[in-house]
């Protein structure tokens, strides 16, 4: 035995050497694969995945290399053959895992939402924490936190709200109006315009979208550079009151849309008395009026 390690004792020394060379090259590929995916992409996370994946390539390739000197006997082809065997049974038990994780990868590449956006997806909204290979976390606008898979984003529709510098607001409001309609919509104009946060380009817009009886209703846009919620909802806020307080300034009052209920007494029965129950006329719609 110890004849046999003497005379096995170069290759192991070459085989150490060999695999202290494609370590050290490991690590150098992987910091070079690490900081030209950042500087392309400008993800931290596909970054680290991607060198770490390069890293663990060459090691691998290194173990093999090792492994034929000191054996000689050893082939890799079946080692592979072994490996290829055995991740059949290995992808059929992990199968959800490997789906996320190419998911993962996937949305890493494609970026089509980074840390710090406020998306929507499905049922749940807010703000992305992180974008980890199996789940993406997000927290939600009431301080709860969401880890969905990352198939879920990869093959459902997601609503990326931070995605651009410039959003759009929209709001109908329902006005009693008997005049000239163009001068109320110059009035509501002028009002939004004059809310801090409201851009003036794109311009904001006051269309008509429904008349009733005795009402018009107009429908607002405008645009803000905060596609933040916290910042649409304060904005909308503003906008809003301001609406209400000064459109009432100016003796424009705004429809609040009332249900009237008829009664009427029932007529005879068949005996001939008069009945005191009284019902509610219901034609399939409210008659409705607005004031």
């Amino acid at each position: 035995m110890a004849g046999g390690f003497i005379a096995a004792l170069p290759n192991l020394v070459l085989a150490f050497i060999i695999f202290i060379i494609f370590y050290v090259v490991a690590r150098k590929i992987r910091s070079l694969v690490t900081q030209i995916t950042e500087k392309q992409h400008r993800a931290k996370n596909l970054g680290a995945l991607l060198g770490k994946m390069a890293q663990t390539s060459v090691i691998v390739a290194g173990l093999l290399v090792t492994m034929t000197v000191v054996f000689p006997s050893f082939r890799p082809g079946d080692l592979i053959q072994l490996l290829g065997i055995g991740s059949v049974a290995i992808g059929f038990a992990f199968h959800d895992i490997f789906q996320n994780f190419l998911a993962g990868i996937l949305l890493l590449l494609t970026a089509p939402f980074k840390i710090g956006d406020q998306i929507m997806v499905e049922d749940f909204e807010g703000t992305v924490e992180d974008i980890q290979t199996r789940a993406t976390t997000i927290k939600t606008y009431d301080g709860r936190r969401i880890v969905l898979p990352n198939t879920t984003l990869f093959t459902n529709s997601v609503t990326v709200n931070t995605a651009f510098g410039k959003r759009r607001l929209e709001y109908e409001v329902a006005i009693d109006c008997q005049g000239n309609i163009d001068h109320v919509k110059k009035i509501i104009l002028h009002i939004v315009n004059s809310v801090h946060g409201v851009l003036d380009n794109p311009p904001a817009e006051a269309l008509v979208v429904a008349l009733g009886d005795s009402g018009v209703t107009i429908r607002i846009y405008w645009w803000t550079t905060t596609p933040g919620q916290t910042h649409i909802l304060h904005l909308q806020d503003k906008v809003l009151t301001a609406l209400k307080n000064r459109l009432l300034e100016t003796g424009i009052d705004l429809s609040i849309p009332t249900q009237q209920v008829v009664l009427q007494k029932m007529p005879e029965n068949a005996n001939g008395n008069h009945s005191d129950d009284f019902k509610a006329l219901a034609d399939g719609k409210s008659q409705t009026s607005m004031h």
